[in-house]
Order: structure tokens, then C-alpha cells, then sequence
């Protein structure tokens, strides 16, 4: 997938004023080649993202789970801009539930004359994404001064969540996957990349402990690389945990083959 500098795909936005951007099919290598990064992201692998997909621009808000859920988990909640925080302290049931209600009152609800489902992303979809292209620890580069342009941690948070999209997004558009909050993933916890992996999440062992991505407020920077991976617990909460959907298309609303739809999607780009 050749895409450099800011680009202009496909894209719609739901009720609460979120966007989605579409991602293209394309091929990278996850995870650490060599003897770099974490042993957790070894040994890399190629991955081919066969399935274009819908990834939203910003983390899910407080105002958006509020809306959706009839409540708000979250530590950061003071201040008058706390809606446009990111949701936190939602562990991977409450994920389960809030998507299932975002599924249930969009069932028959077209975007760009498609139909779909919300998900989380996979581990490959997400790294995939917060890559854009690119090889180094973080999209921008690989030097650790230049993370305060680009992603909340503990050197720059001041000691809480902020506002979503305040820092510049990458090279396809997407904001705050570097800091902020760790984002849960659908994919089942390994302690490695044995075997490899697919664009689908990684569904092998018992399940307990999921991927988390993105690293947070609270982190120090090499937590925010783009190959930096971690878990969590089904049932764990914390203040620099949340989510950030995916919208996948599932068939075109005059008929046809999924991935006859998707291809028409991205000829329109």
C-alpha cells in the first residue's frame, strides 16, 4: 500500500461527529526484526491486510459511551471538555456490550451505501494502521523528542487523559495511536509471534488476557511505539484503557459480493 504524507481516503462520520477512514488492503512486517524491541514482538512477520476495513479517526469518547451505554466509567471526568476525552476504565466485557448496542441500533443503517458491523481491530489491523508505511518505532521517526508532537505519555501528560485529536494525526490520518490511552485489541494475549499471525485476531489459548495497544498517558515513550504491545485482563480496568472502533463492510445495499463493494470504495478514492 503506497501511501506517503497526508492522504485523502474514503471516509464517513457517525451521530456523535466520529470519523472512520478507510483503510486499504496492503502488506507490512510486524512486530521487531532482529534483536530490537521487546521479545514479546518477536519474531516479525509479514502480514497481508487482505480486507479494507473502516478505523476510526480518534479513540471512542466519553460522550459517545455515555450516549450509547447511559453512563460514563471514566476517572477524567471533570472540566467542560471531559466529553471529548477518551473513555477509560471499560474492561473487555464492557467493550463487548457497548458494541453489541452500537450493532444492534445500526443493523440496518447504511454508510457510504454499505452495510456492517462494529468491531474492535485486530493486533495486525491496528499496527498495520498506526505504521502508515512506516518502518521505525513510531511513524514520525525513531527519535524520542519529536513524541511530544505526536502522542501523549508521562513525560507530556501533565497527569491526566486529554481532549482526543489534539496532537498531529500520521500519514493516513489517524490520531492519538501513540499515547493517550492503550486500546484494546481483539486478539488473545501470546507472549510472542510464533507461528505468525493473520489480519484476523489471534484466537489460540484460553482467552483470559487480550492484546492492549498504543500505550498511554501514564507510560514512558517506548510504551507508545508503534510496535509496542501489551495485555490486559478480561476484567481489568484502568485510567489509561479504552477503545477504538472499527466499522467493517459486510455487503453493498444493492447486492453483490462484499469484496466487489469494498473494491468500489476504494476506486472512488
Amino acid at each position: 500500500m503506497a501511501m506517503s504524507g497526508q492522504v485523502s481516503t474514503p471516509s464517513f462520520t457517525d451521530v456523535y461527529g466520529a470519523t472512520y477512514r478507510l483503510v486499504e488492503p496492503g502488506a507490512f512486517v510486524l512486530g521487531a526484526e532482529g534483536h530490537s524491541g521487546h521479545p514479546s514482538e518477536r519474531p516479525a512477520c509479514r502480514v497481508e491486510i487482505g480486507e479494507p476495513f473502516f478505523l476510526a479517526e480518534r479513540p471512542v469518547t466519553q460522550a459517545q459511551w455515555s450516549d450509547v451505554m447511559g453512563g460514563n466509567p471514566s476517572k477524567f471526568q471533570d472540566g467542560w471538555s471531559a466529553g471529548l476525552r477518551p473513555v477509560e476504565q471499560v474492561n473487555f466485557y464492557e467493550v463487548q456490550a457497548f458494541l453489541e448496542h452500537l450493532n444492534l441500533r445500526d443493523a440496518n443503517h447504511p454508510y457510504l451505501g454499505l452495510v456492517g458491523r462494529w468491531r474492535l481491530p485486530s493486533e495486525a489491523e491496528w499496527e498495520y494502521t498506526a505504521r502508515s508505511g512506516h518502518e521505525g518505532r513510531w511513524w514520525f521517526g525513531d527519535k524520542d523528542v519529536e513524541l511530544d508532537d505526536h502522542g501523549w505519555h508521562a513525560g507530556n501528560s501533565g497527569g491526566s487523559t486529554r481532549e482526543v485529536g489534539l496532537k498531529k494525526p500520521n500519514d493516513w490520518g489517524f490520531y492519538d495511536m501513540n499515547g493517550l490511552v492503550n486500546e484494546w485489541c481483539a486478539d488473545h494475549w501470546s507472549r510472542n509471534y510464533n507461528g505468525g499471525r493473520t489480519q484476523r485476531p489471534y484466537a489460540e489459548g484460553d482467552g483470559e488476557k487480550y492484546v492492549v495497544r498504543g500505550g498511554s498517558w501514564f507510560t514512558e515513550s517506548d510504551s507508545t511505539r508503534s510496535g509496542a504491545r501489551s495485555f490486559a485482563a478480561r476484567d481489568k480496568r484502568s485510567d489509561g484503557l479504552g477503545l477504538r472502533l472499527v466499522w467493517e463492510p459486510l455487503e453493498p445495499m444493492n447486492g453483490g459480493g462484499v469484496q466487489g463493494a469494498s473494491s468500489s470504495i476504494i476506486d472512488q478514492s
